[in-house]
């Protein structure tokens, strides 16, 4: 007689759960990646608290973290904490946004080819409203296109030409200005 034992059913919540801890372990090591960090850095910057066998189970998604050690480990890669989840209108997959879709805008000439490249530890350690209003700008786009890794962004003519417009300046008269702060990391035109 054969052995007739039923394998065990997974439920539909648990499955669920399992889909949801393998987004947030995608999220959690697409941030790290991003960030420049090894598992071996992490394990070190946090003085041993997320071990690199713990971390490395938590983005394979076989460990659900909880939401203090989340909360620590943004802090970590200096990220907002729901940067470390998966976007809510998925299906817990994050999908990287680029291109003109990220910008939201499409740009013509000469606004399309330029793009600057920002020194951001540089423009954190200076002061004013001139970079207040800059480094906030920053981070939205930072935010939009999920890309922390926190040495430097780029941004593209139509971000520069909005900058300009806010400080009520031409967008030349803007590109001069990152040079004046000493914030230019990189011009170049594609």
């Amino acid at each position: 007689m054969e052995d007739q034992r039923e394998l065990p059913e997974v439920s539909e919540h648990a499955e669920t759960r399992l889909a949801y801890a393998r987004a947030v372990g995608a999220r959690l090591r697409a941030v790290r990646h991003q960030t420049g960090l090894s598992l071996m850095d992490v394990e070190a910057m946090s003085n041993q608290e997320f071990r690199q066998s713990v971390l490395g189970s938590y983005e394979r998604g076989d460990r659900a973290i909880t939401v203090p050690r989340l909360q620590r480990l943004a802090r970590i890669y200096d990220v907002p904490i729901d940067q470390l989840l998966p976007p809510e209108h998925t299906s817990f997959a994050a999908r990287p946004v680029s291109g003109d879709e990220a910008d939201g805008l499409l740009r013509s000439g000469r606004e399309q080819r330029l793009k600057v490249s920002i020194d951001l530890p540089k423009l954190r350690a200076g002061s004013g409203p001139e970079r207040e209003l800059l480094r906030r700008f920053l981070e939205m786009i930072q935010l939009q296109r999920q890309d922390f890794n926190g040495r430097m962004i780029t941004i593209r003519g139509g971000d520069l030409h909005i900058i300009a417009c806010i400080l009520g300046i031409t967008p030349d008269a803007m590109d001069r200005r990152l040079d004046d702060l000493g914030l230019r990391v990189d011009f170049y035109a594609s």
